[in-house]
């Protein structure tokens, strides 16, 4: 089921791949597999 409000963010390569270095170091920090997820505010 799609959600109309926060659809998923369209990041650039730079942005995901800060993300994505975000999620390694929460991982390492707690050892435990984290994911983030990027939803983008839409505004009604």
């Amino acid at each position: 089921m799609a959600n109309n409000h926060f659809p998923v963010a369209d990041l650039k390569h730079q942005s995901l791949e800060k993300l994505q270095q975000l999620e390694k170091t929460l991982r390492e920090e707690t050892g435990e597999e984290i994911v983030l997820i990027a939803y983008s505010h839409k505004k009604k």
